[in-house]
Formats: C-alpha cells, sequence, structure tokens
C-alpha cells in the first residue's frame, strides 16, 4: 500500500511543477558591447528542462546553484540560433571570432535570462536586479548580473491548466500513511509544489545580493554566484 501511494502522490504533486508555457523570445547580445543583438526563440522543449532544474530548488542556496546551471542551460539553447558557443571564459581567448562575448554581452543577456525565470514564476527566494559594475580601478570595469535574496519565498507556479491548490484528496492521503517516510521519498520540487514545506533554513538571509557572472566561464558552463560584496571587492575566478 505504501508504495501505491507514494506513486499516486508523487504523480499528483509533481503535475504542480512550474510549467515552460510555450516557446519564448529574448534578445541575446554578443561581439563585445552589444555590438550584435539577435532575438532568438527558446523551444518549449529546452525551456522544459530549465524550469524543472529551478523547480528542484528548496532553499536561496539550492536555488543560486540552480539558477548558476540555468543559465548555462539557456546560453546552449541560444547556441543553436546564434554563434555564441564559440565564447571562452574571460576575453584572452577569444580572439576575434563571430559570437565571443565581453562582460558587456554577458551581463546584458544573462540578465535578460534571469528576467525570463521570474517572468515564468521559476524564482521563488530572489528578484532580478539591475545589471552590477565594478571598476577597481578605473579603467579596468567589470560587469555581472544580479540578483537579491527575497524575504519570503514566491508560491511555486502551477500548470496553466490546473486549478489552484493542491487537490482536495492529497491531505487525506497523507493522513493515512507515514508522512515522514513518504515526504523524505518524494522529490523536493513536489513537496514544494504542493505548499509542504519546512521552515526557512537558518542561512536565510533575505536582502543578500549576488553577482550571477557568465563571464568567467565556458560557454554553457553553471555561472559563478558569489555574493555581490566579494565580487565587487574583485573576487572571481583569475581568468582575463
Amino acid at each position: 500500500m505504501r508504495a501505491a501511494l507514494l506513486t499516486c502522490l508523487s504523480a499528483c504533486l509533481l503535475a504542480w511543477l512550474p510549467s515552460a508555457r510555450g516557446a519564448a523570445a529574448l534578445e541575446v547580445c554578443f561581439n563585445y558591447g552589444c555590438a550584435t543583438r539577435v532575438e532568438v526563440v527558446l523551444a518549449e522543449e529546452g525551456l522544459a528542462a530549465v524550469a524543472a532544474v529551478l523547480a528542484q530548488a528548496v532553499d536561496a542556496d539550492s536555488e543560486r546553484a540552480a539558477i548558476a546551471r540555468a543559465v548555462g542551460m539557456m546560453q546552449r539553447l541560444s547556441a543553436r540560433q546564434t554563434p555564441i558557443a564559440v565564447d571562452r571564459g574571460g576575453n584572452y581567448r577569444d580572439g576575434d571570432v563571430d559570437g565571443r562575448m565581453d562582460c558587456i554581452d554577458h551581463s546584458t543577456t544573462t540578465t535578460h535570462f534571469l528576467e525570463l525565470m521570474a517572468a515564468r514564476g521559476w524564482l521563488r527566494f530572489h528578484r532580478v536586479l539591475p545589471v552590477e559594475r565594478r571598476a577597481p580601478w578605473l579603467v579596468l570595469q567589470h560587469f555581472s548580473a544580479a540578483i537579491e535574496e527575497l524575504d519570503d519565498p514566491v508560491p511555486p507556479a502551477a500548470a496553466p491548466t490546473a486549478a489552484a491548490g493542491v487537490p482536495d484528496y492529497v491531505a487525506p492521503m497523507l493522513a493515512l500513511c507515514d508522512c515522514g517516510e513518504v515526504l523524505a521519498d518524494i522529490a523536493p520540487a513536489a513537496v514544494a509544489a504542493s505548499g509542504l514545506e519546512p521552515a526557512l533554513a537558518p542561512g536565510h538571509n533575505p536582502g543578500a545580493r549576488f553577482a550571477v557572472d557568465s563571464w568567467f566561464v565556458d560557454h554553457g558552463e553553471p555561472a559563478v554566484v558569489l555574493p555581490l560584496a566579494e565580487w565587487l571587492n574583485g573576487e572571481g575566478p583569475n581568468v582575463q
């Protein structure tokens, strides 16, 4: 009975995970200083994979890790319609190839990615900030996308065809089982979608700001996410 109950619960709860809600158009820029701007259309299938990664987040820390992965995934999706797959971390290894990206290209494009995530309801623990700039030596400017941790998590987005809330039969089913063991077996994202999430983690830090810097890494790799104060102080991988 427990196995059957787990199967039923998992199926009904996973149905409430955020939906990709169709294709989406956004602007990607490259060739340094956003010299080239292209509108790409990201297909629903690819966006569904991004949504699934973000839906696994159960707190702000795990959402930042998911955001880092999601940025890399959206870069790869965008590379199907642009030449940005040639981009390498930093500027030195880019050469003069079409599709290279400097920090202006990265910060602008990554902010567009983040804004799409937020618009689709995939970000529950953070909001998107304007592009941040650091200039420790005046002429050596550097830019990055940025996010801020929210005071309270945003309720997970529901599939557009589903009614709001959890079906009435879920609570009685949970009451008839060993809920502690059952909930431990269900995917964290499904538990979050059910509204049966735990209290905020001790590390919850409302108002904390973070840089989301994809310029440091090669195309398609997870972006570097670190506290904004550290980033402003020059922290990050040693690339040129």
